[in-house]
């Protein structure tokens, strides 16, 4: 009679798949061509030698008792173990064996790339994960803290104080607005490049003149010797967010304040250009030099080192992004001694 192996010499040959005979004590009596091209083992160094001799180290006590679960007439399904390259290297195999005859007939097909691909897939969702946890201490563990400062310094203003200890209190509110903001940057930095985007409630009944009308009102309140002088031609609505829009106009307009010549305005226009509306928030004073302009929407950007001390250089970064998730987008010129940031986002479609 024909052996199982000359029976099946076509299959035996050209399976990309691992084939082999095993004896009663795990001896390879057989083996295809495929261990060449899989594991880098010619015939006659398989042949004679135990299945347990290219296992992984820490792969050899499953092996075992699998062996011992073969002998007694089970087959082994779906089996996965790591066998030794000829280099040295391990290659992951799933592996299909049934008992015939007083032998083992075995099949294995390399599956190291899946397994891979699995460890990346669960490195990336680990990481999401601490993603998700890096944002959720930074709105939770350190706003928290802030809060319980504010609050206790509300408490302590309601008592009586010296002239000292007042300039103290007025001095800790305001610590606490800047640590709020670069707070809220953050966030909205920690969203954009490690979450899912910034949170954007969009409704479909947005007035943008009101959104600038109301932001350069608290921004000359907080900044009475700034003029700021604004041109209203747009009273329709869009489609967005009026707590991110007004974000983005409130930082474009401190910008302007910053950085602009205080002896000269800064001027606010709403408009409407075909199927776009568009803001402009220009400002006088030095211009930016051409290649700062490439970079000046970059987290983190600041044109003067120096200015580090004043915030984080998220604000025209963030800005971008709100016009990005308004399907808007950013643009900026500087030259002539004015420098003008223009936002652009579709008008309201019938």
């Amino acid at each position: 009679m024909n052996s199982p192996v000359e029976i099946h010499s076509l299959t035996w040959n050209v399976t990309p798949d691992l084939l082999g005979i095993l004896d009663n004590d795990g001896v390879f009596i057989e083996s295809n061509p495929s261990w060449l091209h899989t594991l880098g083992w010619e015939p006659e160094e398989i042949r004679s030698r135990t299945f347990f001799d290219f296992l992984h180290p820490d792969d050899v006590a499953n092996n075992a008792a699998a062996f011992v679960e073969i002998k007694t007439g089970k087959p082994i399904l779906d089996f996965e173990n790591r066998y030794r390259h000829k280099d040295g290297t391990y290659r992951w195999l799933s592996w299909n064996a049934v008992p015939e005859g007083g032998n083992y007939f075995c099949s294995a097909r390399d599956i190291s790339a899946a397994k891979k691909n699995a460890a990346s897939l669960q490195s990336r969702e680990q990481e999401a994960a601490l993603r998700e946890q890096f944002i959720a201490v930074l709105g939770h563990d350190l706003r928290n803290p802030l809060t319980a400062i504010r609050s206790a310094a509300n408490i302590m203003q309601r008592e009586e104080q010296s002239e000292r200890t007042s300039d103290m209190i007025a001095a800790i509110d305001g610590s606490v607005d800047r640590m709020a903001a670069i707070i809220a940057d953050v966030m909205d930095f920690a969203r954009s490049k490690l979450g899912s985007g910034l949170d954007v409630t969009v409704s479909n009944d947005v007035r943008l003149d009101d959104i600038v009308n109301q932001t350069v009102g608290e921004i000359a309140l907080s900044n009475p010797a700034r003029e700021i002088h604004r041109r209203i031609d747009f009273s329709g609505r869009v489609r967005g967010d009026k707590t991110r829009l007004s974000q983005l106009i409130s930082n474009l307009l401190g910008n302007a304040t910053t950085h602009g010549d205080p002896a000269t305005p800064i001027r606010v226009s709403l408009g409407c250009e075909g199927e776009e509306v568009k803001l402009c928030v220009s400002n006088e004073g030095p211009c930016i030099p051409a290649d700062k302009l490439q970079t000046i929407f970059e987290p983190f950007y600041t044109a003067d080192p120096e200015e580090h001390t004043k915030g984080l250089g998220l604000g025209l970064f963030i800005v971008s992004q709100i016009a990005k998730a308004h399907g808007g987008k950013m643009a900026v010129t500087s030259k002539d001694g004015e420098t003008s940031f223009e936002f652009s986002m579709p008008t309201m479609t019938n």
